[in-house]
């Protein structure tokens, strides 16, 4: 009976140890997390934050032939009210130079900025683990400032004793445009909480004396956080 009970025990232990050898010779066992599914993220956050760089492009006059790039910043929040629905503020920042109408005073291109305020909504769309597309659309105003180079002109330059106007060279003078953005975004998942983010947009403006469309597209980071 004893040598049973031995024999028993010692089986016992031979499986016990059998079975705790997930890996082959050579192998290397692979751990919890290894095996573990991959968990994406579940939309199911209060806010998210987005920030990136800003390309668009603009015209600086009314009659200007040709339009101007800009490069700069911006900075979304969106706050859900549920699955699909969310309030945006956004904030963009851009600056480049326009070439003007020929002029006496040597001057070919110049600085132009805008720094645009906007609100509005964002619409979830198709999503998954990996990916997800939102649109929104935005308004609000453009502050353009147009007279860099005229501020900076220096005293006896190349005008003969003129200086010039916005209008010798053909810009705006400096003011508030009504302002708006409609688009979407595509983000790449990274995390559950990180995104990479690629954005176009088709932009409205009115500095002029008619509505004028041009384009818009940023790249950036998105960070989500709080649940709803």
């Amino acid at each position: 009976m004893a040598a049973c009970t031995l024999l028993t025990s010692v089986l016992a232990f031979g499986f016990a140890a059998a079975g705790a050898q997930t890996a082959a010779p050579g192998t290397k066992a692979a751990n919890a997390k290894q095996i573990a599914p991959v968990v994406g993220p579940q939309y199911n956050d209060k806010w998210e934050l987005y920030g990136g760089l800003n390309f668009m492009n603009g015209q600086a006059g009314q009659n200007l032939p040709k339009r101007y790039n800009m490069g700069g910043g911006e900075v979304m929040a969106t706050y859900w009210l549920g699955p699909r629905l969310g309030i945006v503020g956004d904030y963009r920042i851009g600056a480049g130079t326009t070439p003007v109408f020929p002029n006496q005073f040597n001057l070919n291109r110049v600085l132009i900025r805008q720094n645009i305020f906007s609100g509005g909504v964002q619409w979830r769309g198709p999503k998954n683990r990996y990916v997800s597309v939102d649109y929104h659309g935005l308004a609000g105003a453009s502050r353009g400032t147009f007279d860099s180079a005229i501020k900076g002109y220096p005293a006896g330059g190349a005008g003969g004793g003129q200086v010039p106007t916005v209008d010798t060279i053909g810009v705006y003078s400096n003011r508030t445009s009504a302002w708006g953005a409609a688009g979407g975004s595509l983000d790449f998942n990274y995390s559950p909480r990180i995104a990479i983010r690629l954005q176009p947009d088709l932009v409205l403006e009115h500095f002029g004396t008619e509505l004028r469309e041009f384009v818009a597209v940023s790249g950036g980071v998105v960070y989500r956080f709080g649940r709803r």
